[in-house]
């Protein structure tokens, strides 16, 4: 495990980068891209490890261009039950995809050539990510990036420091529709959002990092950045957060715990209101991720990303001021003074 003062001595977060809304300005230019078609997955206490997998690795993997995950690394939580029963059935399941089972992220990083960080617990992917880091692997890191706003920041400064591109999103920004939507122009201007999706809780992880993220994210894909203040109504079933854009655009969120799940939502342009596609699941994440591999380039810039972080810590924040408005300048400026004190 890397100590806290080993992250300072090494000086990626001792510039102006975290220590400054620098970081939101957007990607760095990308590194020389990995050379090599060995994919590497660290976690199989998710779902995605094998989705990925499977896809990569089966009938249909000639679309992804010769990618092929060729070891895995299990763990992985170590405290969430729900994500630590997964990894036995897992690790056995990927092994009989021709899988090598490491020991070790070490052991992993010699022998692939690009990663998938799919660790379900944001505790530890900081950890996880410095590692890859190091060993100067391109990235994907699934959601949530971090379990906190404070290391999701450290995540991407430390990506830059290193030169290492990392990319991150939620399957829902791939949902059907999307282009049409907005490549299309088929609403015109985009006046305001409503988005929904599943949101069960997980105490180890500010509310909506765990599972909301995949609704909010959709609401990211359509809006785009620029949200000013979060505020939150919460009861056991649901949550709804509505957020107030820099151009006075309205975007809402609704977390289902109760009732009928799903995802979806409605955006609302200057010329027509649309309904948001239907999930499409993991392939065209993959895809992406894969062109991802290919170029070095993220297909979601840094900037977003930490901004959807910041709209949810800005919404959990909203909770605790019982519904009270949250600016997200407030707790994008508490992050970073976090950083500066523990890292």
């Amino acid at each position: 495990m890397t100590s806290r003062r080993t992250f300072i001595r090494t000086g990626l977060l001792a510039g102006a980068g975290l220590l400054t809304p620098k970081v939101f300005r957007g990607a760095s230019p990308a590194a020389p891209v990995n050379k090599g078609l060995r994919v590497g997955i660290i976690g199989l206490d998710t779902s995605h490890s094998i989705a990925f997998a499977k896809s990569l690795n089966g009938d249909g993997a000639s679309e992804y261009g010769g990618y092929r995950v060729t070891a895995a690394y299990p763990h992985g939580s170590r405290d969430i039950e729900s994500s630590v029963k997964r990894i036995p059935e897992y690790t056995k399941e990927i092994a009989g995809l021709g899988v090598k089972i490491t020991s070790s992220i070490g052991e992993l990083l010699k022998e692939t050539d690009v990663i998938l960080l799919e660790t379900n617990d944001g505790r530890l992917h900081l950890e996880q990510a410095l590692e890859v880091f190091r060993a100067g692997k391109t990235v994907f890191i699934d959601k949530p990036v971090a379990a906190s706003l404070s290391d999701a920041m450290a995540v991407y400064r430390a990506a830059e420091d290193f030169s290492v591109p990392v990319f991150s999103a939620s399957s829902l920004r791939y949902m059907s529709g999307m282009d049409h939507l907005l490549k299309e122009n088929a609403i015109g201007r985009i006046l305001g959002a409503d988005t929904f999706s599943p949101c069960a809780l997980e105490p180890t992880h500010p509310d909506f990092f765990w599972y909301g993220i995949h609704g909010v994210e959709a609401l990211y894909t359509v809006m785009g950045v620029g949200c000013r203040s979060v505020s939150r109504v919460h009861t056991a079933d649901t949550d709804v957060v509505t957020g107030v854009w820099e151009d006075a655009r309205i975007g809402t969120f609704r977390g289902i715990r109760g009732g009928a799940g799903g995802y979806g939502g409605y955006a609302f342009g200057e010329k027509g209101i649309e309904q948001l596609g239907t999930y499409s699941g993991y392939d065209p994440l993959l895809r992406e991720i894969v062109r991802f591999f290919r170029t070095g380039r993220p297909p979601v810039p840094s900037q977003e990303t930490l901004e959807i972080f910041t709209f949810m810590e800005a919404a959990h924040e909203s909770g605790r001021r019982n519904g009270a408005a949250v600016e997200l300048s407030e707790v994008r400026d508490r992050a970073l003074n976090e950083v500066r004190k523990t890292w």
